[in-house]
């Protein structure tokens, strides 16, 4: 048997050219107590950058997985921030070290966004699936599902003194839900269209909306006393029939009775935009509120406290009773009213137009009445604003904007330079060239729009073939620009370096296809120094628009598609029709012919042409499945890689007509790559805005075991995707367990029912040991343990069973994902566990979840079982009975702790903790003060 082809594996190495993500929002984050403003975080496909929009560097890079990025929400705390993916889950990162210990998975589509409560132990997220899902961040699990929305959620606020939540969506709607009660007790419908986001002013007594016209709408929100305590009967009077028949009439034209809170429209804010609210945003104390559009300004308000309000209306009333003290009136005449109106406690400050339309922004207000305000662009571009809000008519000042690490359009073209370290990347207004391996700009440089390029022999210079038919060539050294030379009449599609790297040749879309040769002339700036230019020296005129033009290896013959579907090959000695490929049902975008070891040798033409076919046509192969953008050999090799707008790169084995690998990773379509001359790496640019790395590793890959990983994870991925189960009798009401069946979820079930098996076999072990020790009359050696349960530690069966439970935040859907046969050893397990007083809450959360889901789901069969009811009877009692326990032993620390606190206060003279918060609140006055003189020098 001989040897088998062996292929190198080719992984992720790094993620570049993107500053802001445009699904996601930008929000400002505070790293180690540094300065507050300076640092802001986006999303980046599926990680999220931190930024020091002072310095323009990145700071921070917390890694994702596999999803796109579509919400960040930092905590109140400023140490950990929320970040929910396109797949609908969410990870808290650590903005320390970067670390994710917390992930929730619970919606079924993208998070559309997230808000912590005030202490930050609680967060609430929303989705486009029209779920809005509460989680407990320090059980890391899901605490209930609201659904009522029948559009994507759009904004979520807090009610936190009267522990509500308030949600709104694209169905028009603004839901009120209680959360001691998990259901919706109030929704508004006082808008027309979509509700896009909504703020909380004056110590959450008004609620601002933005919809997609230009009101902001205002409401006043009034909390009901309740008049009876809780518990207290209502007294009821008798009627006669007539009577209720009259109530009930009065009820049907009455509105509906308000409870807990009413909320009634104040006014309206008039915005100058005419289009809808993308992002309503206040600063922490809600004294200041901004807004934006689809367009490039953004608007800023004041938000008047009540004091200020009440010096505003006094002034109005004192001018208005000397305006009727001027016109002569008597004693008779009555004292004028001043009505309080909306534009009277909200003031428009200014408006701000960015460079290019707005994406989402970020605000906050520092101690000395300065606005900061982040801005994420739809150019993949992030500035801050500076605006004064104790002046009367401030303006915005723009204090940092990062663009060099990206660009601000698709890039269409990408090269490698010839000893691997450099990158070309163009788009449709600059050119950058990076550095491999620090992924820094080396050079950015305006350009047209570029659609293809090189580096020219020797990687001093580089040329760009634009959209209007264009050669530019630039000097890197200088990072000038040498020359431009008017080549087509129309766009100029393609490049092709000679073999022999004396010249190039260009095809465009005056249906032409023109050959260069590489010259030294003169500068005429300089007088004395030599630079590149091209010359023109021949034009092979064509019947249809050229797309893509490539030389043989050696130069024998050129490679023309055309647009009406057919590549053409000609001589390129004398421009003489060869050869014609048809067979295509849409025009070929882009073609490559590979390296042929076999012309180095003699043969016949025949054979040799033979060959050059053969490779075209795997090339066309590729392109001909639709939406391949690009196509590339590996040099040296008969392996090519494509790129399409499927989001993939694919690699083939063009003499076996095999795939090999999937790149996935781009999140849009991809565009171009291009492929290092030792093919160690690859570039790839997409319309996500991102340059991906891809690096060729020693790891081979065996196709059949490549295939084989492809149906698992297609397996895997129909598993978790089946229906959720359904308890019998189950009301779909307002609120549903928070967690989903999801692949981990599967796996945890799997692993807690190889568990219970281990500890049947392990009990019947037991059991027939003391069978023979009760036979022979004397003790026998124990027997042989498992090796599982050698290689954790000798434990014994239960603990391992009670580790591998313990380790599931989704505890809830693994349990009700287990089959019934493993249901009953599972509760006896845990009468033991609460007898034991071994985890005590996790078997409380477990008892919880047995009545609620497990008991109805197996109903039937657990009514009639008596061995079985008698065991929850026990569990139930003894339940009880421990939580009891540690309640007073709890009660019991509390009251010796504050008992030993009142003893030291009293011995010492000091009160316990002071001195620690006199030592903070000296360490922040000093930074407010160095921040102070900061600013003041800046």
């Amino acid at each position: 048997m001989g040897l088998t082809k062996q292929y190198l594996r080719y992984v992720s190495s790094a993620v570049f050219g993107v500053i802001g993500n445009q699904k996601a929002n930008i929000a400002f984050v505070t790293l180690r107590g540094g300065e507050k403003g300076r640092y802001v975080a986006v999303g980046a496909c599926e990680h999220v950058f931190i930024w020091d929009v002072r310095k323009a560097e990145k700071v921070l890079i917390l890694e994702g997985k596999k999803h796109e990025v579509t919400y960040l929400c930092p905590s109140p705390d400023g140490v950990h921030i929320a970040v929910g993916y396109e797949d609908g889950g969410v990870r808290i990162f650590s903005l320390l070290n970067g670390e994710s210990n917390i992930s929730f998975s619970g919606h079924k589509s993208a998070v559309s966004v997230i808000k912590y409560d005030a202490l930050g132990a609680r967060l609430v997220t929303g989705s486009r699936d029209t779920d809005v899902i509460v989680w407990d961040i320090i059980n890391e699990c899901g605490l209930y599902r609201l659904k009522g929305h029948k559009d994507a959620i759009t904004q979520i606020l807090f009610l936190e003194s009267k522990n509500l939540l308030i949600t709104s969506s694209k169905d028009s709607f603004v839901k009120w839900w209680d959360l001691d009660t998990q259901h919706c007790f109030k929704t508004m419908v006082g808008h027309r269209t979509e509700v896009w986001g909504m703020v909380l002013l004056n110590q959450e007594s008004r609620l601002i909306t933005g919809s997609a016209d230009s009101e902001l709408r205002a409401w006043d929100i009034q909390y009901i006393e309740e008049g009876k305590e809780v518990g207290e009967p209502q007294e009821k009077k008798v009627r006669t029939l007539l009577e209720n028949e009259e109530e009930d009439e009065e009820e049907l034209d009455e509105e509906p009775e308000e409870r807990i809170l009413s909320c009634k429209k104040a006014g309206s804010v008039l915005r100058e935009a005419r289009d809808r609210v993308v992002s309503l945003v206040t600063d922490a104390k809600a004294k200041v509120l901004a807004c934006h559009g689809l367009d490039a300004t953004f608007e800023v308000f004041t938000v008047l406290s009540e004091e200020e309000v009440q010096k505003k209306m006094d002034k109005k009333l004192k001018k208005a009773k000397k305006k009727t003290k001027s016109q002569g009136g008597g004693e008779d005449v009555p004292e004028p009213v001043v009505e309080r109106k909306l534009k009277d406690e909200i003031q428009k400050l200014a408006n701000i137009k960015a460079s290019s339309k707005i994406r989402s922004m970020d605000c906050l207000l520092v101690p000395n009445g300065e606005m900061k305000v982040a801005l994420l662009l739809q150019n993949n571009t992030v500035e801050t604003y500076t605006l004064k809000t104790s002046e009367k008519n401030p303006t915005g000042t723009k204090t940092s904007r990062l663009t060099l690490s990206g660009h601000r359009t698709d890039v269409r073209t990408l090269a490698f330079s010839s000893d691997n370290i450099a990158i070309l990347s163009a788009s449709g207004e600059t050119v950058k060239v990076w550095n491999r391996s620090t992924l820094q700009v080396i050079r950015t440089m305006g350009c047209e729009y570029a659609l293809c390029s090189l580096f020219v022999p020797g990687d001093r210079q580089i040329i760009l073939g634009t959209k209007s038919g264009k050669i530019q060539i630039f000097d890197l050294a200088s990072g000038s620009l040498l020359e431009t030379t008017d080549a087509h009449a129309g766009a100029l599609w393609s490049m092709c370096l000679a073999p022999d790297q004396r010249g190039i040749v260009t095809g465009g879309a005056d249906k032409t296809v023109k050959f260069w040769d590489f010259e030294l002339i003169k500068d005429q700036d300089s007088g004395k120094n030599k630079r590149l230019t091209v010359k023109h020296t021949r034009t092979l005129q064509l019947d249809e628009d050229v797309l893509c033009v490539r030389y043989s290896p050696d130069q024998r013959l050129l490679a023309v598609s055309l647009l009406d579907c057919t590549v053409k090959i000609f001589y390129t000695d004398t421009l003489k029709f060869f050869l014609s490929l048809y067979g295509h049902k849409l025009p070929v975008l882009c073609l490559d012919i590979s390296h042929v070891s076999a012309l180095t040798h003699p043969a016949s033409h025949s054979g040799v042409w033979r060959n050059y076919a053969q490779m075209l046509f795997v090339g066309f192969c590729a392109c001909s499945a639709g939406h391949v953008m690009f196509l590339q050999f590996v040099p040296k090799t008969h392996l090519f890689f494509t790129a399409g707008k499927d989001r993939k790169i694919k690699q083939w084995d063009a003499d076996k007509f095999e795939h090999i690998q999937t790149l996935e990773g781009h999140h849009r379509e991809v565009w171009c790559l291009a492929i290092s001359p030792n093919g160690d790496h690859i570039v790839s640019s997409s319309h996500d805005k991102s340059l991906r790395l891809w690096e060729r590793t020693r790891e081979p890959i065996i196709l059949e075991e490549e295939k084989e990983m492809e149906r698992e994870a297609e397996f895997e991925e129909s598993l978790a995707k089946g229906d959720e189960p359904v308890v019998p009798g189950e009301a779909k009401g307002e609120a549903e367990p928070a967690g989903k069946k999801t692949i981990e979820t599967v796996k945890a079930a799997e692993q807690i029912m190889e568990a219970i098996e281990l500890y049947r076999e392990e009990s019947e072990k037991l059991e027939e040991h003391r069978a023979a020790c009760k036979a022979v009359g004397k003790e026998l050696p124990p027997p042989k343990m498992n090796p599982i349960l050698v290689a954790f530690g000798n434990i014994s069966v239960s603990i391992l069973i009670l580790s591998s439970v313990f380790l599931f935040s989704e505890l809830e859907v693994s349990l009700l994902v287990l089959p019934f046969p493993y249901v009953p050893d599972l509760l006896k397990l845990f009468n033991g566990y609460v007898q034991q007083g071994l985890e005590v809450e996790l078997v409380c959360r477990f008892s919880f979840t047995f009545i609620h889901f497990i008991l109805p789901f197996h109903f039937g069969q657990i009514s009639s079982n008596q061995m079985l009811l008698s065991v929850i009877d026990e569990l139930r009692t003894n339940t009880i009975s421990k939580v009891r326990e540690i309640r007073d032993v709890l009660g019991f620390n509390s009251a010796g702790l504050q008992f030993l606190q009142r003893e030291i206060e009293s011995k010492e003279d000091v009160m316990f903790f002071a001195d620690a918060t006199d030592r903070f609140e000296e360490k922040k006055r000093k930074r407010r003060k160095r921040e102070r003189a900061v600013l003041t020098v800046t």
